[in-house]
C-alpha cells in the first residue's frame, strides 16, 4: 500500500508553490503577458504550466514549510523577485511611452487623449501609438521568449531558500530606471528640437507681422513638423527597441546577481 508522510507532502507543495509565486509575479509584471487585455485565467494557466515544467529540476532547500512564518516570508521573497523581473522589463515600455508623451505636448497633442485600459487613465495619443508599436517590435524580436528564458534560469542564478536577499539589487534596479528613463529623453530629442526650431521659425514671423493670426498659423505648422520629423525617425526605432530589451534582460542578470549573497 502506497503511503505518504506529511514530510513528503510538506517538500511537494513547497517545490510547488514557491516556484508559483515566483513566476506569478512575472507573469503579472511583465509587458504584454500581464496586460489587463490578457484574460485572467490565461496568465494563471500560463503560470501554472510553467511551474509544472519547471518545477521537477529545481533543488528547493530542505525543511522549508509554506505554512510556517519562515515558508511566508521565503513566499513574499519570491513574489518580491519576479516583481523585480518584470519591472525591470516593463520599465522599458514606460519609457517610450514617456518620450511620446513629451512629444505630444510639444506637437499640441496634449488634447488628443484616449482612455488606456491598462493604467485606467487617459494617455496621449502618440503615447499610446509609441507604445503599441513598442509592443509589436517586443513580439517580433521574441522579447516575451527571451523573459520566460530569463524566468527559468534565475530558479538557477538565484534558488528558493530562506536567506533573504540584500538591498543592494533594488538599488541597482532604481540607478537603472533612471539611466533608461534618460535614454527615453534621448528618443524625444530630434523631435524636440524640429519643433523647437518650427517654434522659434513661428516666434520671428509674428515679431515681423503682428497682424498674423498664431494660433491659426502655428498649430497646423508645429503638427506637421511634428510627424514628418516622427515619420523620418521611425526606422531608428527598431535598432532602439532592440537595445533596450537586451539591456533590460542584462539588467535583470545583474539585479538578480546582486540579490545573492557574496
Amino acid at each position: 500500500m502506497l503511503s505518504v508522510t506529511s514530510a513528503q507532502w510538506t517538500a511537494w507543495l513547497a517545490a510547488f508553490i514557491f516556484p508559483l509565486a515566483r513566476i506569478l509575479a512575472v507573469v503579472a509584471s511583465t509587458p504584454i503577458l500581464g496586460d489587463r487585455e490578457v484574460p485572467l485565467q490565461a496568465r494563471i494557466g500560463l503560470a501554472l504550466l510553467l511551474t509544472i515544467l519547471v518545477s521537477p529540476s529545481l533543488q528547493i532547500g530542505a525543511g522549508l514549510d509554506p505554512g510556517s512564518a519562515q515558508g511566508l516570508l521565503v513566499l513574499v521573497q519570491q513574489i518580491l523577485i519576479g516583481t523585480v523581473m518584470g519591472f525591470s522589463i516593463r520599465v522599458i515600455f514606460a519609457a517610450v511611452e514617456m518620450a511620446g508623451e513629451v512629444t505630444g505636448l510639444q506637437m499640441g497633442l496634449g488634447f488628443a487623449s484616449f482612455y488606456d485600459p491598462q493604467n485606467a487613465s487617459f494617455q496621449p495619443v502618440l503615447s499610446q501609438f509609441l507604445g503599441v508599436l513598442m509592443s509589436l517590435l517586443f513580439l517580433s524580436m521574441n522579447g516575451h521568449l527571451y523573459v520566460l528564458s530569463a524566468l527559468a534560469d534565475s530558479f538557477h542564478n538565484l534558488p528558493v531558500s530562506a536567506v533573504p536577499p540584500p538591498a543592494l539589487g533594488l538599488h541597482t534596479l532604481v540607478s537603472w530606471a533612471g539611466s533608461l528613463f534618460l535614454d527615453a529623453l534621448q528618443i524625444a530629442l530630434p523631435l524636440l528640437a524640429v519643433l523647437m526650431m518650427a517654434n522659434i521659425a513661428l516666434g520671428v514671423l509674428t515679431r515681423s507681422s503682428p497682424q498674423l493670426n498664431l494660433f491659426a498659423v502655428g498649430f497646423p505648422i508645429t503638427l506637421a513638423a511634428g510627424f514628418v520629423a516622427l515619420t523620418l525617425s521611425l526606422p531608428y526605432l527598431n535598432p532602439l527597441a532592440e537595445r533596450f530589451v537586451k539591456a533590460g534582460l542584462s539588467a535583470v542578470q545583474h539585479i538578480l546577481g546582486q540579490f545573492v549573497l557574496r
